[in-house]
């Protein structure tokens, strides 16, 4: 496919929008690594060593979400999510980790592959012989979102309206109109969810929701708010990052065309550019915790109850930890990426993840044949503080 004037133009402006952020990074890394934002009073930090404390070191850096909402000053209603082991600090997050990790234990995870084959193949299916498809809605959004579905026991048929509850929950309404919005949405979620519960009390099966509800910590069953936080977040976890990690993987081989043949000539590169893929354009791009006691990060003494961003993103790309770390190699050796988070928050679901990235990769490798490139059309990042990714991502093979 020629690349007209028209797709250059495209291109061009989105990848302006995907490096500007790493322009920022670099920069941020070299002046001002750990930085007190004056507009809202929070502190950011960007190198990888910083970003790797702050994600660890759960005694000072608080991930509980009521700590969080007090140091920004909300005093509104608190998202269900705030109350779910995202925003948990130990014991009670290791407590209640243990009781949803057995569904995601490396064995589990394993006995799910034949059927996260068969879901693939069963997408594919639908687009191989045109050429073309959008990677986002054909591709790296249905796979997860089902997995995920039938993990929890609630009809994959509804990924539609998954779609739009996870969307609402990772964005940001640059206008009231649009956060009234992405508000009802959520809201629209967790009414859901209200009802699955309510059905799963009445009549339990064999599912991720019936388990949880099931469970009780030194004797005490989850709170509702703790049950519809684990709800959504495992709906959002569970198809966010690997949407979001299919569709970045495609963006890195669109600007490193010859990966592709060399993954299809070798494949056991493949889990290797997954992993390069998670460091290049991390599908996270940042996460939030609070100071729980005065502290020094960098060079900077950090007081109590003083909110601060890591930037993920950032860290991945920190050339003190990753030689030539703007360049894409699918051939890196070490990868101590932190695409995952690091510490007691490391993502639960990153072996899900990271089968799902390596089934539905050698899939389009032998079903998408020839070269790979994105469409000649305008794209859209999604608008995000947390994550990072494409909305739609039209894509063309066989060139």
């Amino acid at each position: 496919m020629k690349v007209g004037k028209k797709k250059h133009m495209h291109l061009q402006d989105y990848k302006e929008q995907l490096h500007a952020p790493y322009e920022w990074y670099r920069t941020m890394r070299s002046t001002q690594p750990v930085w007190k934002d004056p507009d809202w009073g929070g502190w950011h930090a960007f190198r990888y060593a910083d970003v790797v404390r702050v994600l660890s070191e759960y005694a000072t850096f608080s991930a509980q979400g009521q700590r969080i909402m007090q140091a920004v000053g909300y005093t509104g209603e608190i998202d269900p999510i705030e109350s779910s082991i995202l925003r948990m600090d130990p014991p009670r997050h290791h407590h209640l980790r243990s009781l949803v990790s057995q569904a995601f234990t490396p064995r589990m995870v394993t006995q799910l592959e034949p059927r996260i084959a068969t879901i693939t193949n069963e997408l594919l299916d639908h687009v191989a012989t045109k050429g073309e498809m959008d990677v986002i809605h054909d591709l790296a959004y249905p796979l997860p979102v089902t997995v995920i579905s039938e993990l929890l026991g609630i009809p994959a048929e509804l990924r539609e309206d998954f779609k739009r509850w996870s969307d609402a929950l990772v964005s940001e309404g640059s206008s009231e109109e649009e956060r009234n919005t992405l508000l009802q949405e959520v809201q629209g979620m967790y009414g859901y969810f209200t009802q699955v519960l309510e059905e799963r009390r009445q009549h339990p099966k064999n599912d991720l929701v019936s388990a949880l509800l099931a469970a009780s910590v030194d004797g005490q069953h989850l709170s509702n708010v703790e049950l519809l936080g684990f709800c959504g977040l495992l709906l959002v976890a569970g198809n966010e990052t690997t949407t979001n990690l299919l569709g970045n993987m495609v963006l890195c081989f669109d600007e490193h065309p010859d990966v592709v043949e060399r993954l299809r000539s070798n494949r056991a590169l493949v889990p290797a550019a997954i992993e390069e893929a998670l460091r290049y354009y991390s599908p996270v791009k940042a996460m939030v915790r609070v100071t729980a006691t005065e502290t020094t990060l960098g060079d900077q003494h950090i007081e109590p109850h003083q909110v601060i961003v890591a930037h993920i993103g950032s860290a991945n790309r920190d050339e003190d930890q990753f030689t030539d770390a703007d360049r894409f190699d699918i051939e890196r050796e070490p990868n101590r990426h932190i695409g995952f988070g690091r510490g007691i928050h490391f993502c639960l679901g990153a072996p899900l993840a990271r089968l799902e990235a390596k089934i539905a990769l050698n899939a389009m490798l032998d079903r998408l044949p020839g070269g790979w490139q994105v469409a000649d059309v305008p794209l859209e990042i999604i608008k995000s503080f947390a994550v990072f990714g494409a909305k739609k991502l039209p894509m063309t093979w066989g060139i």
